[in-house]
């Protein structure tokens, strides 16, 4: 019985010498990971579905917590929004202006599509850091090809609402393959009424890319024309 006893004795000594395993925790709480999560919510359930409360359950802290690193949501907001709109800047190989700008506008453009939620905060939001340098970095673009200062602003509202329409236009503009092909059967039948677009089968068109790029390529053949002629 003695010699049962001791055995017991030993393993609950061991027992007791064992490390205790902590349980799982959370990273700590810092501003880049709620906004992290905040646009990591926002891309699954939009603006409206972005609330402190939910916030704070997927980051697995408490409301009360979060505000030790952001203001408030309009905070959040503005700080996810020019998160995704971040600009690392054009590629290394040399480029002419044209192609700066363009590659500039198409990933501007190409964040926006992978977060649709910004195209609609980005018009009444304040301006973040990484917004305005792109403005920056596009106006110093622009004026380096010869855009005389007086005409820089046009420029850059010309190129911002061109890129703001296609962008909000693409996200929600999401016809299926029959519904476009319905919509085209019913223009042809019309087409005594709207001859030019049933004989480009406007409907059909479905070259998002090309054709803003494109369209980009209008707008800036206008730029440097007009810088031409001056």
């Amino acid at each position: 019985m003695a010699a049962k006893r001791s055995g017991r004795s030993k393993r609950g000594i061991n027992e007791r010498l064992q490390p205790l395993q902590e349980p799982h925790s959370e990273p700590p709480l810092s501003r880049e990971r709620i906004v992290a999560t905040a646009v990591e919510l926002l891309d699954a359930q939009g603006v409206d579905g972005l609330t402190m409360r939910r916030l704070a359950d997927r980051l697995g802290s408490g409301v009360m917590s979060l505000y030790w690193h952001v203001d408030n949501k309009e905070d959040v907001f503005d700080l996810a929004l020019d998160s995704v709109l971040e600009y690392r800047g054009p590629p290394q190989i040399a480029q002419d202006w044209r192609g700066e700008v363009v590659h500039m506008l198409e990933d501007w453009r190409a964040s926006m599509l992978r977060h649709p939620w910004s195209a609609s905060l980005l018009p009444r939001r304040a301006l973040g850091p990484n917004i305005l340098g792109r403005l920056e970095l596009l106006s110093t673009t622009l004026s380096r090809a010869g855009v005389a200062d007086a005409d820089v602003n046009v420029a850059i509202w010309s190129l911002w609402n061109y890129v703001m329409g296609a962008t909000i236009t693409r996200a929600s503009f999401d016809l299926s393959d029959d519904d476009r092909a319905a919509a085209q059967q019913r223009l042809t039948r019309l087409s005594e009424r709207y001859p030019t677009i049933e004989r480009s089968r406007l409907l059909l068109d479905n070259d998002w890319d090309g054709a803003f790029r494109k369209g980009l390529g209008f707008l800036l053949d206008g730029l440097s024309q007009d810088e031409a002629e001056r």
